[in-house]
Formats: structure tokens, C-alpha cells, sequence
């Protein structure tokens, strides 16, 4: 990752939440699974390779070969083509981490 401030801003954020966490709760246990929950999120979002799964649900069971890779690096100086949404990947993201911070908050509230 050649641009690490997101990693560096939701490791800040993951701190702040644990210390609000530890303190709201007084339990060293629930801050311990905020801090696993929110590694395991930063994990999925940020460290995967997204020029890998940039490409085609169909093309993920190839490498990624030099020309993408350039096709890739130059789209990305475009600015907004940068962001694409796809719709599998968002439906996957939203259901896993939407269930996980639903779980999350029912076992620190409880």
C-alpha cells in the first residue's frame, strides 16, 4: 500500500472507539472484541488487493497480467474512474459487515 494514511486514520478511529468502548463498558473483554472486530474490517477493506478485484467477477480465477496492470495504473490517474461500484461486491461487503456490526453491538450493549 504506497498511500497508507486510510490504514493509519481507521487504526486512530479503531483506538477511539476501544477507548470509548473500555470506558462505557468498564470490560476489558468487550474491548478486546472491538479491537479483533475492528481489525478484521480494516483487513477486508483496505489491505486486499483492489486491482485484482477491480477487474471482472469472471477474471478472478486468472492473474492479473502487465497490461492491466498499466490499463489500471493509468485509469487511476483519472480521478473519478477510480471509484467503480460493483454491484456483487457491494452486496457481499454490506451483508457481511452490516451482520458483524449488528452482532458487535448486541454484545457491547448487552
Amino acid at each position: 500500500m504506497a498511500d497508507d494514511t486510510a490504514l493509519r486514520s481507521a487504526l486512530v478511529w479503531l483506538a477511539v472507539v476501544m477507548a470509548v468502548v473500555g470506558l462505557g463498558t468498564h470490560s476489558f473483554k468487550k474491548m478486546f472484541v472491538t479491537y479483533v472486530l475492528g481489525m478484521l474490517g480494516i483487513v477486508g477493506i483496505l489491505l486486499p488487493d483492489w486491482d485484482y478485484f477491480d477487474r471482472d467477477f469472471s477474471k478472478w480465477t486468472t492473474p492479473v497480467t502487465g497490461e492491466e496492470r498499466a490499463a489500471i495504473a493509468s485509469a487511476r490517474r483519472s480521478g473519478l474512474s477510480r471509484f467503480r461500484i460493483y454491484p456483487l461486491r457491494l452486496v457481499i461487503y454490506t451483508t457481511v459487515y452490516g451482520f458483524g456490526l449488528y452482532k458487535w453491538w448486541q454484545y457491547v450493549s448487552g
